[in-house]
């Protein structure tokens, strides 16, 4: 069964712009011209993919545009296609405002080929200026070396932002039209689970969902999923989800009859979830045409704790498994599902599976074990390596996927991959390395189970969060580090300090000494809420790159400042401090979606 939020993927439309002026001087430029944007279209289709793991798809313009003419009749073409994302290259001097693409909302990118026989540099200079002149801002490639004016490869530096830029721009085009699902409302009173509809809206154009927790229980008792897929889910999980101790005191251990129905419950939550997200045809078969539909989410919330979690089984399992690369269907791409209802993380869960295309670790920034903590609590360990200067532990009740367990592998070291590269031997190591408890009765009185694992360590990653400011709206934060594998006796003894029965990340950033990034424990004392998440990669100047055409300002990150690409327009606001310049961009431009 391959049930998807994603009805269309949006299409990169390449802009092969040209001189316009015949009689010598275009007629030289023409093939030239179509073969650079075709080389970029090659990059991409070899590089790139969808999260539903298809090839990314590129419509070029069907001829150079050398006019407004030409411009209009891209601009139509795109609209056509369905383009979400507008890169114009040239390896010449063009007409810089009959050629530049006007649409506000669609990220765009000019390659200026860094050429002495012809200026496509000077082009790129004068069409950027056009941009940010009109308010549309646009991002500049330029070659650091000068190529031959025949030389069809594309430079190293050029290739790598022309990726990035793509990955974002597909972000943004991805979420354009799409829904976040409410399921619930607001949970213990966490300010990122009052779902800020114009969040939403205005900085990532899409809609905001939202049902009451009545959804679950009325499908629940009347069976609205899918009975068959629901008996192969429950033999599946029975195989391959393993039930560990129960920490239970004598007094509040649930019989095994109960334990037995809350799994049950569970499987189907996990299967209602994801109907009501993105729908399920079976559900029409069943006469339910209107819930056969879903809510085309392609992230949501469970609110959980405690309107739900003090009657009925935790959403520990569904929320663990939805948000996993593989079910009892096989190897899929990740539901994004936000523990608590906590919107801002989900947005933050989101970013991060459309940038890399795989599962997210949600998790509570718990606690900073300082060095000395650590060796007053473990018998005088040391912390040594990437955890010197101490650690942080994530760790939540459930939602965190399976691929965080670290099982997975690339190059040699722990990581989560996108679905269609992870194989069923690494789908079977996380399974294996995940234990399932009985949850901890005080906490839910409705009982439900609980996922236990302990990330490998190694796993170059990246942990962010989104987070709301009166007066300022959203704004990101981002710490580039490395997970860390402690020895087992030391990880226990740190572990049942906090819950036993949920999984653990140990988490080091890199320190530059400055600022936010001081310490470790500055990190922790900067982080701007009670949740975050964990992407696996150093991945933080993607984040940087998406949130600039979003008009989000980043406000903390460790990402160097070589790796960092945002409009060339953000050169106007400041170029000593770039963190400063770029609230004011961002300030200055307003959301992506907010304005025209």
């Amino acid at each position: 069964m391959n049930l998807s939020a994603f009805t269309t993927h949006p299409k990169i439309g390449i802009r092969p712009t040209i001189d316009g002026r015949l009689g010598g001087v275009r007629e030289s430029l023409e093939e030239r011209t179509m073969q650079q944007a075709k080389s970029v279209a090659q990059l991409f289709a070899n590089e790139l993919r969808y999260p539903d793991g298809t090839a990314i798809e590129c419509v070029i313009a069907d001829t150079c545009i050398g006019g407004v003419a030409e411009t209009a009749a891209c601009a139509e073409k795109f609209r056509r296609e369905g383009v979400g994302v507008s890169l114009t290259v040239t390896p010449c001097w063009c007409y810089g405002s009959e050629t530049m693409d006007m649409d506000p909302h669609v990220p765009k990118a000019i390659w200026g080929f860094n050429g002495t026989e012809r200026p496509g540099a000077v082009y790129l200079a004068a069409v950027l200026a056009g941009h940010t002149q009109k308010g549309i801002p646009a991002f500049g490639i330029y070659g650091r070396d000068v190529q031959a004016a025949d030389e069809s490869e594309i430079p190293a530096d050029v290739r790598g932002k022309l990726l990035d830029f793509a990955r974002c721009g597909l972000a943004v085009a991805l979420m354009r039209g799409q829904s976040y699902l409410s399921m619930g409302g607001t949970s213990m009173g966490i300010a990122g689970s009052v779902v800020d509809q114009s969040f939403w809206e205005k900085w990532l154009g899409m809609r905001v969902e939202a049902i009451d927790m009545t959804e679950f229980v009325g499908r629940l008792q009347k069976g609205w999923f899918d009975g068959e897929e629901y008996e192969r889910a429950l033999t599946w999980v029975k195989a391959k989800c393993p039930e560990g101790k129960d920490y239970n005191s004598p007094e509040t251990t649930r019989p095994r009859e109960q334990l037995d129905g809350e799994w049950e419950t569970s499987v189907k939550m996990a299967l209602i979830a994801r109907d009501l997200m993105v729908g399920n045809p079976k559900l029409a078969e069943m006469g339910l045409g209107e819930q056969a539909q879903g809510h085309q989410a392609i992230a949501a919330g469970f609110q959980g704790q405690r309107q739900w979690t003090d009657h009925f089984p935790n959403g520990d399992f569904m929320e663990a498994i939805l948000n996993s690369s593989f079910d009892w269907n096989g190897k899929r791409a990740p539901y994004i599902l936000a523990t608590e209802n906590d919107a801002l993380n989900g947005a933050t869960m989101l970013f991060g599976h459309l940038l890399t295309n795989t599962a997210q670790i949600f998790a509570d920034l718990r606690t900073y074990w300082s060095p000395a903590a650590v060796a007053d609590a473990c018998d005088g360990y040391q912390l040594e390596g990437d955890a010197e200067d101490g650690l942080l532990h994530l760790i939540n009740s459930g939602p965190a996927a399976l691929d965080g367990t670290g099982e997975q592998q690339a190059e040699g070291q722990a990581t989560m991959k996108p679905f269609w590269d992870i194989t069923d031997e690494e789908v079977e190591k996380c399974l294996k390395a995940t234990t399932w408890h009985p949850s901890i009765t005080e906490y839910f009185p409705g009982g439900g189970m609980s996922t236990r694992f302990k990330t490998r360590g190694g796993m170059p990653s990246t942990m962010t969060r989104i987070n709301l400011v009166a007066g300022l709206g959203p704004c990101l934060q981002i710490a580039e580090g490395h997970t860390v594998e402690l020895p087992e006796n030391v990880h226990d003894v740190l572990d049942n300090r906090t819950n036993p029965t949920w999984p653990t990340t140990w988490f080091a950033p890199i320190l530059t000494g400055r600022g936010a990034f001081s310490s470790t424990y500055d990190v922790m004392n900067h982080w701007g809420a009670n949740h975050c998440v964990l992407t696996a990669g150093h991945v933080g100047h993607l984040f940087i790159t998406l949130a600039s055409i979003l008009r989000i300002p980043v406000y903390m990150h460790n990402v160097a400042e070589e790796r960092v690409f945002r409009p060339s327009a953000w050169t106007a606001f400041g170029t000593e401090n770039r963190e400063g310049a770029d609230f004011r961009a961002c300030e200055n431009f307003g959301p992506l979606y907010g304005r025209g």
